[in-house]
């Protein structure tokens, strides 16, 4: 479970984050700005279907960023004000998270923002079958999705959300997690099954450790390719200052326009790419 801290602006519940989580939300700003055109060939009164934005790991929507004292939009706001700097709405919002405190402060700030959106407290798994059901099929969807570790992300959920057409998302991969736990996960094998199935018949888990995660990769956009879907192909590799991996923001979509957007705007500042 995530740390936990009141922002004094608005007396509501925010999580605690790395300074890193600014060029993740950087990134995700740029996008949403960058498919204001395209979301807008959905929605009245050129189209129809819709353009929703969805996150099933949403957070309170406010963050305090360790050891700086200051806080930061949380994604939910990062994403919903840079669809209105834009223009361009999205037609709906769905927001989930398991953590009921979590999706009370976040609700609570969408209203002080005059927005409305449609809110869910279950696990990331079950709520997705809700939300792709509520979703219009011949919309342009956007999905961005931000768990605290692999456990939390089964491969489930990207299978689920890329059977509407016009899907595009945004995942965030905490090497991190993957690197601390790597030995522990190859042996218990659980965690790796939901979030990569078939991984272990794929991978020579003999190797060493680097060469284990790039394989454990190759094969987990290996399945994203299977379902029609393809990763954009810069990966961002965001490290700290001291060098540590944290994550790769991988964008995927079944479109090239979207994978233009994305290359064009994903380096904001440099950071390396994988495969």
């Amino acid at each position: 479970m995530a740390q936990k801290a009141i922002d004094p602006s608005d007396v509501l519940l925010a999580d605690i984050v790395g300074p890193w989580a600014s060029e993740k939300h950087e990134r995700l700003s740029k996008y949403v700005d960058s498919y204001r055109s395209a979301r807008a060939m959905f929605l009245p009164p050129k189209g129809t279907g819709g353009a929703a934005y969805i996150e099933l790991f949403s957070g309170p929507g406010r963050s305090l960023v360790e050891g700086a004292g200051y806080f930061i939009d949380g994604s939910p706001l990062v994403a919903f004000k840079a669809a209105q700097l834009s223009g361009t709405k999205f037609s709906e919002l769905h927001f989930n998270d398991l953590d009921s405190e979590n999706i009370d402060a976040l609700r609570q700030r969408i209203a002080q923002l005059g927005g409305a959106a449609q809110f869910y407290n279950e696990a990331a798994s079950t709520a997705v079958d809700r939300i792709t059901y509520a979703l219009n099929p011949t919309g342009l969807h956007f999905a961005f999705l931000d768990p605290y570790n692999l456990e939390s992300l089964p491969f489930s959920i990207i299978q689920k959300l890329a059977t509407l057409s016009r899907m595009d998302m945004l995942i965030h991969v905490s090497i991190f997690d993957l690197q601390r736990n790597l030995r522990r996960y190859l042996n218990e094998r659980r965690v790796l099954d939901s979030f990569m199935p078939g991984w272990h018949d794929a991978v020579d888990v003999n190797r060493g450790d680097q060469a284990v995660r790039t394989a454990l990769l190759r094969h987990w956009l290996g399945l994203i390719k299977g379902l029609g879907t393809t990763p954009a192909d810069g990966i961002e590799l965001v490290s700290a200052t001291g060098g540590q991996r944290l994550y790769w923001l991988v964008f995927v979509s079944a479109h090239p326009l979207g994978r233009k957007l994305w290359n064009d705007i994903s380096n904001v500042n440099n950071q390396g790419r994988l495969l």
